[in-house]
């Protein structure tokens, strides 16, 4: 009996420790003020960074046509900077990183119980949204849409009616193509609101995001400052959660941010991720082995846009990071990958290793 109570004993502080970690941890994770435009700073010094490596480092963005660049460690800023005339304030387009955005606003209208993401597009826009035969149109549900599977024809990235034509069954094949933005109906149609307002009511404004959608080419873009984006990578980072409100449903963000399909295992509900054993581009059916940014930490989920408008978020190492500007090869822009985030990769490994 002695020895138990002495083994007791010598668990229960540990026990004690572990439970005073943890809580340090959850405090550690700092959230910007929704009503102000403080924001707390960590310095490279303090996390044992090489700052021998920076300037190359922003030299490497200034060539690359960079207009703004963040790396955020538990939410704290360690490195923001602007370039060519760029300001902390200015607007940017977020290109197709802005899917995400679409992607957590889908979630948030599923857990409020507007939409079913398996439940038929139809039931939410009604027969004959696309030209495909109505049997077929069926088939399609909001989680083909988030994982890029409906199988419509993609010769045509304008979403009309009279391009949204059967080319497989949904489900059967990967194929990036901008009839994402339905979405964007489903949710406004259930909702009976417009897409905007419930953006605005149910994220935007509750992590104090400065932005607006404007109409491009062939779907609708979000613009916004850089810590707007910054914003949304914390709440990525957060699982969905916002200081002490969780706005969208942890399993659904979960899901997001995981293969949400065996055809293209790096894509999940709109995020881009790395680490998988092959991925797929934009604008083919070849399947490439190996991971989507050899050079960075496996567990990268990132919003990428053309241009390389970047989020990407870095679970392993507290970190978020943000990029916004021209596209890094004008002669060869990207619609959302591209070789320049592996050198990117390479020149922040250099400073955070």
């Amino acid at each position: 009996m002695k020895n138990i109570k002495f083994l007791f004993l010598l668990i229960l502080p540990i026990l004690g420790c572990k439970k005073d970690d943890d809580t340090q941890n959850d405090q550690d994770f700092y959230f910007p003020s929704n009503t102000n435009s403080s924001w707390e700073t960590k310095s490279l010094v303090d996390l044992g960074w090489n700052e021998s490596a920076v300037n190359p480092l922003k030299e490497y963005l200034i060539q690359k046509n960079t207009k703004s660049f963040m790396i955020l460690v538990n939410g704290r800023i360690v490195m923001e900077e602007y370039f060519d005339g760029h300001t902390k304030d200015a607007i940017w387009q977020w290109n197709s990183a802005g899917k995400t955005l679409v992607s957590a606003t889908t979630g948030i209208a599923q857990q409020e119980g507007w939409i079913d993401i398996n439940t038929p597009v139809s039931q939410y826009l009604g027969n004959g949204w696309t030209s495909e035969p109505l049997d077929k149109e069926k088939l399609i549900t909001p989680r083909h849409l988030l994982t890029m599977t409906s199988g419509i024809n993609d010769e045509n990235n304008l979403v009309i009616k009279s391009n949204l034509t059967y080319l497989v069954d949904a489900g059967t094949r990967w194929s990036y193509h901008n009839v994402f933005q339905k979405l964007m109906d489903v949710v406004a149609s259930a909702g009976k609101q417009d897409f905007e307002a419930y953006f605005n009511a149910k994220l935007k404004n509750k992590i104090g995001m400065e932005g607006y959608w404007n109409n491009g080419l062939i779907f609708d873009i979000y613009h916004s400052n850089t810590r707007s984006m910054a914003r949304f990578g914390l709440l990525a980072q957060n699982k969905g959660k916002w200081q002490n409100e969780q706005i969208i449903a942890e399993d659904f963000f979960k899901a997001s941010t995981q293969s949400s399909q065996s055809i293209n295992p790096s894509y999940g509900y709109l995020w881009w991720l790395n680490g998988k054993s092959s991925f797929m581009v934009p604008g083919g059916q070849t399947m490439f082995t190996g991971p989507l940014i050899p050079s960075a930490p496996s567990d990268i989920y990132a919003a990428m846009g053309a241009e390389d408008q970047r989020i990407y978020v870095i679970p392993s190492k507290n970190m978020v990071v943000i990029r916004m500007g021209k596209a890094a090869e004008p002669l060869n822009p990207s619609f959302a990958l591209s070789g320049f985030d592996n050198e990117l990769w390479q020149k922040i490994n250099a400073v955070i290793n």
